[in-house]
């Protein structure tokens, strides 16, 4: 039977495919507009699995925040390439899956996946269906909620949209200055933890037994190794926890400082760099 351009039209503005592909499968269906659908589906879902094995390391990191700075959502979606990630409809995805994810909350990935898009598909069958249209493996990397009790989040968007990230910021002052001072320094200089405090005591032990195996093989005496082991500690906290690092803005004061005279606390922060 004939197609016409108008059903192809249909089809096309339904499941988002290109205009050839849904008149093939219009034509392999007699023109029966849901078989149609169906066969898109299968076809999305076979090209997932095709590319299954592909490597998705492009893609975007987005954070958005609720109106009352209560929450904030993180997430980093996947593609094969940068070209796919300049897509204005992948762009799109990944900007209403963020919205979907600050709203919904959702538990974990299958939680996710399980929640409606807003056409008719869920999450998990959208990124199928986007798979099959595109043509390369698209996948959601990873997600976060930051809540905050009492206090401020605060995001960050690096340009390109590659690196993001939230902080939790308490206290009397301007916690939206202060909190973006904070977001942008974490960006920048990745540190490992908010506070000394934070940082897991193997690794703190690691750095001293370092510090200490340089001090010996330099030829220090032994009742200064475990002074020398104690300080090259303190320049490692310095160098990576959050509130000793010489802020970005003004390296004559350390971020500490900063909060200080901001009136202001930063108590987490989660940051996400594309592809780590």
């Amino acid at each position: 039977m004939a197609i016409s351009a108008k059903d192809v039209k249909r089809l096309r503005d339904a499941t988002g495919v290109g205009m050839l592909d849904c008149k093939k499968a219009l034509e392999a269906t007699d023109g029966d507009f849901d078989a149609a659908v169906d066969l898109l589906r299968k076809k999305g879902q076979k090209v997932a699995a095709k590319r299954a094995d592909k490597e998705a390391s492009e893609g975007l990191v987005v954070a958005k925040v609720a109106d009352d700075h209560s929450v904030g959502a993180l997430v980093e979606v996947n593609c094969e390439t940068d070209f796919v990630a300049r897509n204005d409809e992948f762009q799109d995805f990944v900007d209403t899956l963020a919205d979907i994810i600050l709203s919904e909350q959702p538990e974990d990935q299958e939680a996710l996946e399980a929640l409606p898009f807003g056409d008719g598909k869920t999450i998990g069958e959208k990124v199928i269906q986007l798979t099959g249209k595109i043509g390369e493996k698209i996948e959601v990397g990873r997600f976060d909620l930051l809540e905050s009790e009492g206090g401020s989040v605060i995001s960050y968007i690096h340009p390109g949209s590659r690196l993001a990230v939230l902080v939790d910021i308490h206290g009397n002052g301007s916690a939206e200055d202060a909190g973006r001072d904070v977001a942008m320094q974490v960006a920048a200089l990745n540190p490992i933890a908010t506070t000394a405090d934070e940082v897991d005591d193997e690794i703190k032990e690691k750095e001293k037994e370092i510090a200490r195996e340089n001090a010996r093989n330099e030829g220090k005496p032994d009742h200064i190794i475990e002074r020398i082991a104690e300080g090259k500690l303190e320049r490692f906290f310095k160098d990576n926890v959050l509130v000793e690092q010489p802020f970005v803005k003004d390296s004559s004061k350390t971020v500490r400082e900063m909060l200080d005279a901001a009136d202001v606390d930063v108590k987490s922060y989660v940051r996400y760099a594309l592809g780590e």
